[in-house]
């Protein structure tokens, strides 16, 4: 399904709901990250949409949603106006909100503008600024060699290998892949701000998931993101290196879903 923004831009969308038919359950948005798609929550439907209503959608220029020109000023802040509309165009007033690497970015951003629009929130292995050059080197290899140069580059810190299968690893990476280069390009080049000092005025109830380390640190410590909300909390998975919510994507789902009916 899809709903179009006021620009013209069709996001596609898809509602995964086991809940009671009797009852009225709460929704909640997942928002995945940069090259990515609604795919890659599958591990997580099996565990929350029997107790929720659960929206996923292709962010602007990813999956099956609409891809803009080169030149179109990809920000956090426009996918944070994408997210708003969205909710509007689905009539949907509040909602719990997980954010995966940039989708976290972009949902703690949102809840920054919005906390009003929101029930719980929660961030997967989600950067809170965007000024480390890393972007503009990412942007760089892009433009040079391509997205699934910059995919198979990255992709050591994305998944444990200890973990996950070779199969995983390669359907992970063709995802990606699959994203234009001027839409990654264009985010990781335009990327910049600092989300901390914005982050202490959200009162909503907030989880952090992360694992114990990354083989990299060049997106920055993703585990002190919840020492800047006044209701942060954090899970950190120990023996687990890159992101978490792909890597473990049920026990997180699990986590997840006690948080959220915790806050009922």
């Amino acid at each position: 399904m899809f709903v179009t923004l006021d620009d013209g831009c069709q996001l596609f969308y898809k509602v995964d709901d086991f809940t009671d038919p009797w009852g009225d359950a709460e929704t909640v948005v997942l928002h995945h990250g940069m090259a990515k798609n609604h795919k890659l929550w599958y591990g997580w439907i099996p565990i929350i949409a029997r107790h929720f209503r659960v929206v996923r959608f292709d962010m602007r220029g990813m999956g099956q949603s609409s891809v803009p020109e080169p030149g179109y000023p990809w920000s956090v802040d426009n996918f944070a106006a994408d997210l708003g509309q969205l909710l509007d165009k689905l009539e949907l007033e509040k909602v719990h909100l997980v954010g995966e690497t940039v989708g976290g970015s972009i949902s703690m951003r949102f809840a920054t503008l919005h906390q009003e629009r929101l029930l719980t929130l929660a961030a997967c292995t989600s950067p809170t600024s965007f000024n480390d050059p890393h972007h503009a080197e990412s942007a760089d290899l892009i433009e040079r060699e391509g997205v699934s140069a910059w995919v198979d580059n990255t992709i050591g810190r994305r998944l444990d290998p200890q973990i996950v299968p070779p199969e995983y690893t390669r359907w992970y990476a063709s995802q990606m892949s699959a994203t234009p280069a001027h839409v990654v390009g264009g985010f990781q080049r335009n990327a910049a701000g600092d989300l901390r000092p914005l982050l202490g005025q959200v009162n909503t109830p907030v989880l952090i998931l992360a694992a114990a380390s990354l083989r990299e640190e060049v997106l920055g410590d993703f585990r002190d993101a919840a020492d800047f909300f006044p209701n942060g909390r954090r899970v950190v998975f120990p023996g687990v290196s890159g992101f978490v919510q792909h890597v473990l994507p049920v026990p997180c789902a699990r986590v997840w879903l006690d948080f959220a009916q915790s806050q009922r």
